[in-house]
C-alpha cells in the first residue's frame, strides 16, 4: 500500500477530499478507518458513495486496516487513509503502520474541546495523541486544502498555551 496522505478530518468524505485533495495525492483508493463508522451500515454506504467516480473508497475499522496494508493486492495501490481523530491515528500507528505525516483538515468544536484554529478543534485525549505522535517524529500540518498555507500543529498548540 502506497500511503499519499494521511488526514484527519470528522467530516470524512467531502468536496475537498473528493476533489482537491485526491487530484493532489494521485491516488486511487480512500479508505475511512474508523470502529464507530465501519459498525454504522448507512454512514459506510453513504461515504462509499461519496468518492470521485474514478476514486474507490472503502470504510474498515483498525484492526481490518492493518490486514488490508500487508494484503499482496495491496501493493503500489495508492490510498489515501482517512480519521475522524487523533487517537485512531495513534492506534494504528501503535498497531504498526509506518507513516511520517499527518495532515489535519478538520476538527469540529464539541462540548469539551477548544478551538485551536477557526476549523481544528481539540480536547486532552486529542492533545495526548497528538503529543505522542510528534514525539514518534511524524510530521503534524494544519491545512484544509493543498493550497493552503500549512501549519506545524504542535507550533499552534504552544502558542495556544495549550501544552
Amino acid at each position: 500500500m502506497d500511503i499519499r496522505l494521511i488526514r484527519i478530518d470528522d467530516r470524512l468524505i467531502h468536496g475537498q477530499v473528493a476533489t482537491t485533495w485526491s487530484k493532489s495525492t494521485g491516488i486511487s483508493r480512500i479508505i475511512v478507518v474508523s470502529d464507530e463508522v465501519a459498525r454504522n451500515p448507512l454512514q459506510k454506504v453513504l461515504l462509499t458513495q461519496a468518492a470521485p467516480p474514478e476514486v474507490k473508497s472503502h470504510v474498515v475499522s483498525i484492526a481490518k486496516l492493518n490486514d488490508i496494508a500487508q494484503h499482496p493486492l495491496m501493493d503500489g495501490v495508492k490510498v489515501m487513509l482517512l480519521f475522524t481523530d487523533p487517537k485512531d491515528v495513534m492506534r494504528v500507528y501503535q498497531n504498526g503502520l509506518d507513516f511520517d505525516s499527518v495532515n489535519i483538515g478538520g476538527m469540529k468544536y464539541t462540548e469539551g474541546k477548544q478551538m485551536v484554529t477557526h476549523f481544528v478543534s481539540v480536547d486532552q485525549e486529542d492533545i495526548e495523541a497528538f503529543k505522542y505522535l510528534d514525539d514518534r517524529g511524524i510530521d503534524l500540518e494544519i491545512r484544509k486544502v493543498p493550497g493552503d498555507r500549512s501549519q506545524k500543529m504542535m507550533d499552534v498548540l504552544r502558542k495556544g498555551d495549550f501544552l
